[in-house]
């Protein structure tokens, strides 16, 4: 464990391995119960990326929790100083110097993919030396297809059966798996059909399982904070559209702390702000981009790519329609290149995933509809997007914009609200119910206004009981429910700390840890710059009485 912890620490100076693992992959809270209702349906759930990897020899490879761990019982830095200059010397003697950057690709890659170790796949996007799930959890699956959980209590609950996966792995693999648990589950419980909730890569998992079996076995089929139409966070930061904006790394900072992640403490903070105000971030970002960043972000982005999350086909799923070339690009090179046969058979599977998927999104959910299956849709909102990406300021829950995973609503920016022409136009034309109280949402412009709830105040990592309980009521209802069939409304906010949800009003809906505003003028900004630049030196001075 102290070597684990070793390797942890190299990661921090890697600001976008470290922002996506912050606020990407947290384990989800504790679950209850929440049904109301009692259905004799049974009732699959899938979930994303939370179930812990092992090896052949039954030790933990890898839990996204874990890179959060260190309690401090090796302070030993001789292998983070060594891995810095592993990969500095190449940057500063043959980067900056003759302009040759090989070297120092291949030594971030080395470096950063010793943090991933075993959870890394091959070139052909398969597990290394036998990595998956547990034994012990493979044995419950298998015991989970041969119980019927409505005996003893006369009903199916939402958690009854849980469909547990290697959520590294290639969606349409996976979607052969899941088949064959609703066909066990259907036989097992002698019923007709099944109901399916998703959440986060679940989703893609479920959209590929529809694009090869359709919707026969299935009664209704809710996807919740999904990614299969797409991430930004996941995508962006890989084609070519990285970016940095000091007021998101600000407002993502502030949530870490309000969930009680990490607090950066005042100082850093007031710094950040500071640099914003002044423009000297942006000044910045600016010159390195001018210098630097184009001649070696293609390398870097490879590198880190490769070293962490995109050996995975399952990340490769939410990558969007749109950035889907540049991201092959960026993380293999071109045609020919010598990544290009390295990962040939990960590539092909990517490639047919974007086939056979991806581009068929909007007719594989109205395949959902025309089956006869119930369906249900959630987003959630209210967090800043990983600030790494160029839609950072899109509003969202961490990962997916509210756009992206109710697969079309119309957003206004994070710090935004929808302009008052385009909310008198909507009203005129009676679609003024589809706008949300905090005039951040117009839902009409969803795949399926009527069947899409947003929640405001719940991140991509907490999947309430709330939500859930929306959802499975839907799901196994005898017919299609509505949003106008909830006095819970189409816009919900919750409250993390009470753990309680409500029905969005003007009153409650402004749920955001850190303030909202609208463009600055000039003046605001000159005002906002000296306030800044007056709060920095009364913090520094404050630092240095300690």
């Amino acid at each position: 464990m102290n070597l684990f912890r070793l390797k942890m620490k190299k990661g921090i100076s890697i600001l976008l391995a470290v922002l996506l693992l912050v606020a990407c992959v947290l384990p989800a809270s504790a679950w209850t119960d929440p049904s109301a209702s009692r259905s004799q349906i049974p009732v699959i759930r899938i979930s994303g990326d939370g179930e812990p990897l092992y090896n052949a020899q039954g030790e933990r490879i890898m839990h996204f929790r874990g890179f959060l761990e260190d309690n401090g019982e090796n302070d030993d830095n001789s292998a983070l100083y060594e891995s810095i200059g592993n990969v500095l010397m190449p940057f500063l003697r043959e980067g900056i110097l003759f302009n040759q950057w090989d070297n120092y690709y291949a030594a971030l890659q080395t470096e950063i993919g010793e943090l991933f170790g075993d959870a890394l796949l091959d070139g052909n996007g398969e597990p290394i030396s036998g990595t998956g799930l547990s034994k012990s959890r493979i044995e419950e699956i298998e015991r989970m297809k041969k119980t019927d959980k409505k005996q003893g209590k006369g009903y199916y609950g939402i958690y009854d059966y849980w469909f547990n996966y290697d959520w590294r792995l290639d969606p349409l693999y996976t979607a052969d798996l899941f088949n064959d648990f609703i066909k066990a589950i259907k036989e097992t419980t002698n019923s007709e059909k099944v109901c399916i909730i998703s959440s986060c890569l679940g989703t893609s998992v479920v959209t590929a399982y529809i694009a090869k079996y359709g919707c026969d076995d299935i009664h209704g089929i809710a996807f919740d904070g999904g990614v299969s139409y797409g991430s930004e966070a996941i995508s962006e930061a890989i084609s070519g559209k990285f970016a940095v904006n000091g007021e998101a790394i600000e407002r993502v900072l502030i949530d870490c702390a309000n969930y009680g992640l990490f607090d950066v403490g005042s100082f850093v903070m007031k710094t950040i702000d500071l640099a914003t105000a002044s423009g000297l971030l942006d000044g910045v970002v600016g010159i390195t981009k001018a210098t630097l960043y184009y001649r070696i972000a293609k390398g870097v982005t490879s590198a880190l790519a490769l070293s962490t999350f995109y050996t995975w086909p399952s990340y490769w799923s939410a990558v969007t329609s749109e950035d889907f070339d540049a991201a092959l690009k960026y993380v293999f090179g071109e045609e020919g290149s010598e990544k290009r046969t390295q990962y040939a058979g990960l590539i092909e599977k990517i490639v047919n995933y974007d086939e056979v998927v991806r581009q068929h999104i909007p007719e594989i959910m109205a395949s959902i509809k025309e089956s006869g299956a119930n369906l249900a849709i959630m987003a959630k909102y209210g967090s800043q997007m990983i600030p790494v990406c160029q839609s950072a300021d899109m509003v969202s829950d961490q990962i997916a914009s509210v756009y992206r995973a109710s697969f079309g609503a119309k957003t206004s920016r994070v710090c935004e609200t929808l302009s008052e022409g385009h909310i008198a136009k909507q009203t005129a034309n009676g679609l003024g119910k589809y706008i949300s109280p905090d005039k951040q949402i117009d839902a009409s412009f969803c795949m399926f206004p009527d069947y899409t709830w947003f929640v405001k105040g719940a991140t991509h990592s907490n999947w309430t009981s709330y939500e859930m309980k929306i959802l499975y009521e839907v799901v196994t209802a005898d017919t299609q429910l509505t949003v106008d069939d909830f006095q819970e409304t189409q816009f919900i906010v919750y409250n993390t700390e009470k753990d309680e949800a409500y029905p969005m009003d003007e009153e409650n809906c402004n749920t955001e840890a850190w303030s909202t505003q609208k463009p600055m003028t000039l003046l605001e900004k000159i005002t906002a710059f000296f306030n800044s630049l007056i709060a920095w030196f009364k913090e520094l001075f404050a630092l240095l009485k300690k």
